[in-house]
């Protein structure tokens, strides 16, 4: 979860701009969380606070709390729209935004079946097109296979083969034609590269923001996965990470970090 956090603070300064490279600053001065941290933390409090498989609504009323409390996090326009309305029926998105959040549930279940369903339940109350949910589950699927000691041969067999996603294309040939895409379909498969090509945690968020396009959603899926997979997240990385958040935010990281990650 909080490599999830972690790739959302550095990545927000670069969003959009498609730097193109993996030499930048690791954490600007103008860094800070957004929707991707405001929603990852979203899930993370039902699942703490909640009954062990939380039913749909717990994820609506939560989301809609969290949009009004933090209200210029940088949501996308529909989730906006459904937030701040009296509905509560899904706009069928295929948006990034169903991967960018379900990082907590890859860490908190311990079976891969009990991952995916709830993956999608996470995701279907907004996200019930079915590239959501699939960007969803593959981005959860990727988390909790990382997180259980299987290698990035097995971790990319297994999403190629249950979600068709296609991981052949290196880095080096995705960044130069890659644009800004906030659809699943355009940013799980980019960030699940990014992982594989990395070295380490740090790597992998280099790698992540140097595609371009959503950055912070990118890095976000990306360093996710890199903390189930190398083990954690750097302290100095952490400690920085942290220190983007406010005592609310900070508390139910640390609290679900403590539960589930260590």
């Amino acid at each position: 979860m909080l490599g999830a956090i972690a790739g959302d603070i550095i990545g927000s300064v670069y969003e959009g701009k498609s730097i193109k490279t993996k030499d930048f600053p690791l954490f600007d001065r103008q860094c800070r969380f957004t929707d991707d941290t405001v929603l990852t933390v979203a899930v993370a409090d039902v699942i703490l606070n909640y009954h062990q498989y939380p039913p749909s609504s717990k994820y609506i009323d939560q989301f809609k709390w969290y949009y009004r409390r933090y209200l210029y996090a940088g949501y996308g326009r529909n989730f906006s729209n459904w937030a701040k309305s009296n509905s509560t029926a899904p706009y069928n998105s295929f948006g990034n935004g169903a991967a960018m959040r379900v990082s907590p549930i890859a860490f908190a279940y311990d079976n891969l079946d009990t991952v995916l369903q709830q993956a999608q339940r996470s995701a279907e109350v907004t996200h019930n097109h079915p590239e959501g949910i699939k960007g969803a589950q593959a981005t959860a699927a990727t988390i909790f296979l990382a997180r259980i000691g299987l290698d990035k041969f097995g971790i990319k067999s297994y999403i190629q083969n249950h979600f068709g996603y296609d991981l052949e294309p290196t880095l080096n040939q995705i960044r130069p034609t890659y644009q800004y895409d906030s659809t699943c379909q355009g940013s799980v498969p980019p960030a699940i590269i990014a992982f594989l090509e990395s070295t380490s945690f740090e790597d992998a968020i280099r790698n992540a923001i140097s595609i371009g396009g959503d950055s912070d959603t990118i890095a976000c899926i990306t360093g996710a996965i890199a903390q189930a997979y190398y083990g954690g997240v750097p302290k100095a990385i952490a400690d920085q990470a942290l220190s983007h958040l406010n005592e609310h935010l900070s508390h139910i990281t640390e609290k679900f970090m403590y539960k589930y990650c260590v």
